[in-house]
């Protein structure tokens, strides 16, 4: 990024952390996402006993009592994305190498783990709790724990490279979870990943260009930083039998080889 430059910067303000660059198009994958222009997006701590399921006007509630909406239109296009998770945002941390600021925070009591060598079981209950909802499964309204990262480029980019920004983002976080936990992520992991349409252009965001490389490092040090900000090494669940709710992908799929024209 260019000297001077703020990138995307942070504010935590009751239970809410808001990152802030002026008219920022945005990518989330939490509930209500999709693509937005907006200047801000969100990261919210949900509270105890929480099991609110108009999530639009939760959020909306939440932005307004944090004094985040006072001075704009209250609407989704305004507000920007958000995210919920049962972790305190006191225990996000941030991110920045080159033209990417990231931001993350970890809650691993819903482990989502993917033996390479399953015993085979059956897939999910259609019923049961869906991704990206931060209450917990089976009717608990404890709030469960889940992985969020938001990351920014000051660069601006096509269509396929802010999705693939997800994806690099989503990349890093899983290994870095990996290597540091032993899970990839949680039940409940989100991203939101954005980009400043008036930047310097950037035709790709893959791992091997600056963008790409940058978001890597950011959200491995984010992810990191927020992981020990909340955990010791003795309470990092060692297994998802451990954790208070987890998942083990024990599924196995059919192989086949796709069929070749003649």
């Amino acid at each position: 990024m260019s000297d001077g430059d703020p990138g995307y910067d942070a504010l935590v303000r009751d239970g809410v952390l808001r990152i802030a660059r002026p008219g920022t198009e945005w990518l989330s994958t939490g509930a209500n996402g999709g693509r937005v222009r907006a200047d801000c997006a969100y990261n919210l701590s949900v509270p105890e006993g929480w099991n609110r399921t108009d999530l639009a006007a939760y959020v909306t509630e939440r932005l307004e009592r944090a004094g985040f909406l006072a001075d704009s239109r209250r609407t989704d296009a305004a507000r920007g994305p958000a995210l919920l998770t049962g972790v305190d945002v006191a225990h996000a941390r941030g991110a920045r190498c080159g033209p990417v600021t990231a931001y993350a925070t970890v809650g691993l009591s819903n482990p989502a783990a993917l033996p390479m060598d399953p015993p085979g079981g059956s897939l999910p209950d259609e019923t049961d709790t869906a991704d990206g909802d931060p209450d917990a499964a089976d009717g608990d309204s404890s709030p469960v724990g889940t992985v969020n990262v938001l990351v920014g480029t000051t660069r601006s980019l096509p269509d396929g490279a802010l999705a693939n920004l997800v994806a690099v983002a989503a990349e890093a976080k899983a290994a870095t979870l990996l290597a540091r936990t032993g899970f990839p992520g949680t039940t409940t992991d989100a991203v939101v990943a954005g980009h400043d349409p008036d930047g310097t252009p950037a035709a790709f965001s893959g791992s091997a260009t600056p963008v790409g490389a940058a978001a890597r490092a950011c959200v491995r040090e984010a992810v990191t930083a927020s992981l020990e900000a909340r955990y010791d090494d003795t309470s990092i669940p060692d297994s998802v039998e451990e954790a208070t709710y987890g998942v083990s992908t024990d599924a196995r799929a059919r192989v086949f080889r796709p069929d070749r024209s003649e």
